[in-house]
């Protein structure tokens, strides 16, 4: 929650981690938003939906879906790319 912006590298720390996921697994960014200037949070430590969306672009991850859920943040929901094990044909 509220950490992907203090990575010192953020593409290597998430190829880890999509590289840690199963086909169909999700990873969640939990980050205050940036869009609102009412979020008491100096901005380095908020990020746009557009922001995350874009550095996401290079791993084999689709965009699921953003929940505006909570007052101060976005949850920005990724699955990876790839067939799910149950969904392999034959199996």
């Amino acid at each position: 929650v509220d950490v992907y912006h203090e990575f010192s590298h953020p593409y290597e720390m998430t190829e880890a981690m999509v590289k840690a996921l199963k086909p169909g697994g999700r990873l969640v960014f939990v980050e205050y938003r940036k869009e609102d200037p009412e979020v008491p949070i100096k901005l380095v430590h908020k990020m746009t939906e557009k922001q995350v969306r874009k550095e996401m672009e290079p791993h084999p991850l689709t965009w699921s879906r953003t929940l505006d859920l909570l007052p101060r943040q976005h949850i920005i929901i990724f699955k990876k790319n790839g067939e799910k094990p149950n969904e392999q044909k034959g199996k």
